[in-house]
């Protein structure tokens, strides 16, 4: 991980990892008030943005949490010119493989079968390093800009090399569950980022719907492109593969999709993404 090291500002081993640009500060959250104000975000885009249906609890706290909160490291980026929760204006939720037990500990095992990441091939790829889920992202509305994601990208990359992360991965979901609409983009998936074979990631059987809609030369794929979420656009600038098969997600008005991304590709990408030229 040489390369995304030189390319992120210095720390010394035994600090907390923290990444400051002008009043935007990205780290772990540091207390129960701040995992809170990010559980706060979530339910701020989640459920009153994008339309996820809330249960009793959820609704009354307002707040987005469940058990896996526990277990995972919180990064947030905070802008230093407000105060209290309003601070928090970005969360991404992070589980390393060491923090669970078994591979259904992981969030994502909910939707995708997870077994290929445990055969000994995948793991001969893997070596000793381990693997990290990344799950719960969102952006505060007035702060959706490639500079914020940028900040935390850069977080993400020092803690990958603190914890020797070999792969990333994780549900991504674009907003609502009219598979109608996402047959461009769903089919422009499976033709052009499916994982390869030896070790693909399906959906569960009884979740599992189809991505192949179209033959490889019979649609748009400018449109195609056009049709996918940001978050799904950033994971493949970044050089990520994508499972068989799509789970609609009524509870979060959804549809979701497996990711996995190789560190190792992730840095022959990292310059040209991260560049200072950049992050003007």
């Amino acid at each position: 991980m040489d390369v995304i090291s030189n390319m992120v500002d210095a720390y010394k081993k035994d600090d907390p990892i923290c990444i400051v640009n002008g009043d935007i500060e990205v780290r772990l959250a540091r207390t129960k008030e701040e995992i809170a104000a990010g559980q706060k975000l979530r339910y701020q885009v989640f459920y009153e943005e994008l339309g996820a249906i809330p249960s009793e609890i959820t609704k009354r706290e307002q707040r987005d949490f469940d058990d896996f909160d526990d277990i995972c490291d919180h990064l947030l980026a905070f802008d230093n010119s407000k105060s209290g929760s309003e601070r928090v204006i970005a969360t991404y939720r992070l589980l390393r493989e060491e923090c669970v037990e078994r591979h259904e500990d992981f969030y994502s095992s909910a939707e995708f079968d997870l077994t290929n990441l445990y055969s000994d091939h995948f793991r001969s790829l893997v070596g000793e390093r381990q693997l990290l889920e990344l799950g719960r992202s969102c952006v505060q509305i007035n702060y959706r800009t490639n500079a914020i994601m940028q900040l935390m990208w850069r977080f993400i990359a020092h803690y990958v090399d603190r914890h020797k992360i070999a792969y990333l991965f994780g549900c991504a979901s674009t907003a609502g569950t009219d598979l109608e609409k996402m047959k461009l983009a769903l089919t422009y998936l499976y033709h052009n980022h499916q994982i390869p074979d030896e070790f693909t990631i399906p959906a569960l059987a009884h979740m599992k719907q189809r991505m192949n809609y179209f033959e490889v030369d019979n649609y748009n794929k400018k449109q195609a492109l056009r049709s996918l979420a940001p978050l799904i656009k950033g994971y493949l600038r970044l050089g990520c593969y994508i499972g068989d098969g799509v789970v609609v997600d009524k509870q979060f008005n959804s549809m979701d999709v497996f990711i996995l991304l190789p560190i190792d590709r992730l840095e022959s990408r990292y310059l040209s993404l991260f560049d200072d030229k950049n992050n003007d």
